[in-house]
């Protein structure tokens, strides 16, 4: 049972007050006219001209200073704040003692009446009738002030503690006008991107959450069981080998917008539980999907922020002012490694050689001995080359051995056409010219089972049935990965993957 505060049971004992009058605190019907920014707008448009303009307003109260025989109460709707005045000429003392009694911080109330502004010029609705619309229990978290020894007085958000904002979102937003920005910046961005997607002759689709074999990336599945069918399903963990499926059956251009669920660490960067975005463009290659995706969030920078300038703060003293205007810098992986690591991975052909040319040469770092050439090539990528990358760079050309569904650079078999976008020092897209050979694709299934342990993550599962349909004939297709979260916070300056998802996985509070 709730263990109630005394605030709490004051608030309480308001609401039995209420009931016992006949008012209900939680009436099922509320009315409103116009919403505060609609009631400032048609106070403006009738300007001077004397036009009386009447209003019913509802929001949920959040400031209140009670004068004697004047009160003035802020709410704040969808649209943001606006002032109610109630006055004994209009509603008798009564009443306004009554709303200043019975009235808190955080109630949803409903107000109608008619427009005016302040002797200030501040725009009011000058109440002739209240209702309370729902009676908040609990108080919300409250500003405070600090004042300093020179006399300066210092506002803290109301809300600040990081763990307590993620898990009590709700308050989060009712308290923080900008976390409701941070998220509506956030779906204009995703609505930006269906537009351009959809522009350029791209239809959309689903694929299955639930799938009887994972796939298409590297990662840890979650697995659940189906009781009807008797098997082990698993959370998907990327959409791309039905969507790869869908070019075989002639659609062209196909994208997903969708959640994805890995079963791995928590970071400032990855939530087990993401958003991510995918497409396949059929006759395109790596090249034409670099193209693509500069040009797709260009359009979404001018589209929603109308610049392609912005400032991120990696951290309290790192700040970057990044520029997404294109073209983005290209750097090729094994350049980049060789100018910031000062090892060549073309001269180490195997995992053993690549292993003692990184402890010959940095014995302080500790890569997995264990560990296959590819990753050691990306435990190089991730320790030296990966903090380099600032400014929106496209990073290509990836080792064979991480990258088991993209084509081979003709001439290179250890090399695939791969590319990563990079940002603020970390990775925000993924693409591949995508393998349509199922002879060399079996085979890549094949060696992988052999290169990795039975407990490895980036194990990729080999998928019959995916064979099955590339067997059928696959167009050359160009693909594309991306975490919507990723994007969200480089262009909201939000420094953790948490303040861009409304509910990030937490561990189960005490």
């Amino acid at each position: 049972m709730t263990d109630y505060n005394q605030l709490e049971k004051i608030r309480l004992q308001k609401i039995e007050e209420l009931r016992a009058e006949g008012l209900e605190p939680y009436p099922t019907r509320a009315e409103r006219t116009h919403t505060s920014r609609q009631a400032i707008a048609a106070l403006d448009a009738v300007g001077d001209e004397g036009i009386e303009v009447r209003a019913t307003l509802a929001g949920r109260i959040r400031a209140t200073r009670p004068m004697g025989k004047l009160t003035f109460t802020h709410i704040e709707d969808g649209d943001g704040k606006i002032q109610l005045f109630l006055r004994v000429n209009e509603l008798g003392q009564e009443k306004v003692d009554f709303f200043n009694k019975m009235y808190d911080l955080g109630d949803f109330v409903q107000a109608s009446g008619v427009m005016m502004r302040t002797r200030t010029g501040e725009p009011t609705l000058q109440v002739h009738d209240f209702k309370m619309l729902s009676k908040a229990v609990s108080p919300l978290p409250a500003a405070k002030d600090e004042t300093l020894e020179d006399g300066t007085v210092l506002r803290h958000a109301a809300l600040e503690d990081p763990e307590l904002r993620a898990r009590q979102r709700y308050a989060d937003l009712a308290v923080n006008p900008n976390v409701r920005e941070t998220f509506r910046k956030r779906a204009a961005i995703t609505k930006a991107i269906r537009t351009f997607l959809d522009d350029n002759g791209f239809l959309e689709v689903e694929t299955p959450i639930l799938q009887p074999l994972y796939g298409g990336a590297a990662a840890r599945p979650f697995v659940t069981h189906h009781n009807e069918l008797d098997q082990d399903m698993y959370l998907r963990i990327s959409f791309e080998l039905y969507l790869k499926r869908l070019l075989v059956g002639n659609l062209e251009r196909v994208y997903e917008i969708g959640r994805d669920f890995r079963n791995e660490g928590v970071s400032f960067k990855h939530n087990p539980e993401f958003t991510q975005l995918e497409f396949y463009c059929a006759y395109a290659d790596y090249l034409k999907v670099m193209e693509l995706t500069e040009n797709m969030i260009g359009y979404v920078c001018d589209t929603v922020f109308g610049t392609r300038q912005f400032a991120f703060d990696k951290d309290d003293s790192t700040h970057y002012d990044l520029d997404f205007s294109t073209p983005w810098r290209r750097v090729e992986m094994r350049q980049g490694i060789l100018e910031t690591s000062g090892i060549d991975i073309a001269n180490y052909p195997t995992a053993e050689a690549l292993f003692q040319a990184i402890i010959a040469k940095y014995p302080n770092k500790n890569p997995d001995p264990h560990a296959a050439r590819g990753k050691l090539i990306d435990f190089l990528l991730g320790e030296f080359l990966e903090p380099t990358l600032i400014q929106p760079t496209f990073l290509y050309d990836y080792p064979r051995d991480i990258s088991p569904l993209a084509k081979s650079k003709p001439g290179d078999a250890l090399t695939v056409e791969r590319f990563e976008g990079y940002a603020a020092g970390f990775e925000l897209c993924n693409a591949f010219t995508e393998l349509n050979d199922p002879l060399d694709q079996e085979q890549r299934f094949l060696d992988m089972g052999r290169d990795y342990t039975d407990d490895e993550e980036e194990k990729h599962p080999l998928d019959e049935d995916y064979l099955r349909a590339m067997r059928y004939g696959m167009p050359p297709n160009g693909g594309f990965g991306m975490g919507m979260e990723r994007l969200a916070m480089l262009l909201t300056n939000n420094r953790s993957i948490r303040e861009v998802l409304l509910f990030p996985a937490l561990r189960k509070e005490e």
